[in-house]
């Protein structure tokens, strides 16, 4: 079922305000898909989602593979019957400021604090598909 990304139903929401493992999928330079676990942050005013990590993982490189453009990406949670993924393009983003705000925003939907990270950046998605149910 689709979703408006910006307007999402408050049930989509509470699911993306819920505490879940998520996956991160990226295309690999071959084009082949790398899919690995994060946690996500949906920000539907700003049409975002945001995922931090360390700017040598894989991850980021495969994002940075794709050009300035970005890199067409999709963020997915699932528990029982319940799903959820958004789509959208991808950049990587190491402002000080906007890593900072990221942080805030895992530890309010993680409920911990990320140990400090110097190498920290923001895979920061702009969204262009909201797609679940449950």
């Amino acid at each position: 079922m689709a979703h408006d990304v910006r307007d999402p139903s408050p049930d989509f929401l509470a699911f993306w305000r819920e505490h879940h493992v998520c996956t991160l999928t990226t295309p690999r330079p071959d084009g082949s898909p790398h899919v690995v676990p994060v946690g996500v942050t949906y920000d539907p005013e700003a049409g975002l989602a945001r995922v931090i990590t360390s700017k040598n993982s894989t991850k980021v490189a495969n994002i940075l593979a794709a050009g300035p453009e970005g890199a067409r990406v999709a963020v997915c949670q699932v528990k029982k019957g319940r799903w959820a993924t958004l789509e959208g393009r991808a950049t990587v983003r190491t402002e000080p400021e906007v890593v900072a705000d990221a942080v805030s925003r895992y530890t309010e939907r993680y409920d911990r604090t990320p140990a400090p990270n110097p190498d920290r950046v923001v895979i920061e998605i702009a969204l262009e598909r909201a797609l679940g149910r449950g």
